[in-house]
């Protein structure tokens, strides 16, 4: 009988050794997509900072962005055109500066990426904006397929309802 359990013990050892050698390139892909997926919007967000935009390189032309919440703007969108048009452009278009984010944190598991930053500018009437903002992300082939976003929904509304739009 202490035979049987020793083959059993010695067995068990061997497949949980031959798991994690089987199991390693596959751990080891998924970091390196982590990787590689918080490597992209990092440097999306670097040259939002700096002046571009954040959207045109990382969102797929189908992004499904969900904007957690109440009010006018929550809900979701089905492309990255309607996300732009009907949910970015009424806040940015009543923006004299445009929003600079202040990153604190981007976190990166498979292919989700969370993003928790801050955006301030100023708006047409002189008043500062600023908000607080966690972006979720799935991404698939370098581009956000999926995304969630959290912020507080009033200061945005109040951007929108106290500016005038910027007119060219």
């Amino acid at each position: 009988m202490r035979k049987s359990i020793r083959k059993s013990a010695i067995r068990s050892m061997l497949l949980a050794g031959a798991f994690a050698v089987l199991a390693a390139p596959a751990m080891a892909n998924q970091s390196g997509t982590a990787a590689r997926n918080e490597a992209l919007v990092r440097e999306a967000f670097d040259r939002w900072a700096a002046g571009g935009s954040v959207f045109d390189a990382l969102l797929a032309p189908d992004v499904r962005w969900t904007i957690h919440g109440s009010g006018p703007v929550a809900g979701t969108y089905e492309s990255r055109d309607s996300f732009v048009e009907d949910a970015s452009l009424p806040l940015v278009s009543r923006l004299s500066s445009p929003v600079v984010p202040d990153v604190h944190a981007i976190w990166a598991v498979e292919d989700t990426v969370i993003v928790r930053f801050d955006g301030a500018a100023t708006t047409t009437s002189g008043a500062a904006y600023e908000n607080q903002f966690v972006w979720i992300f799935r991404i698939e082939d370098g581009l956000v397929v999926e995304a969630e976003a959290f912020l507080d929904l009033e200061a945005y509304q109040e951007v929108v309802e106290n500016n005038e739009p910027v007119t060219e």
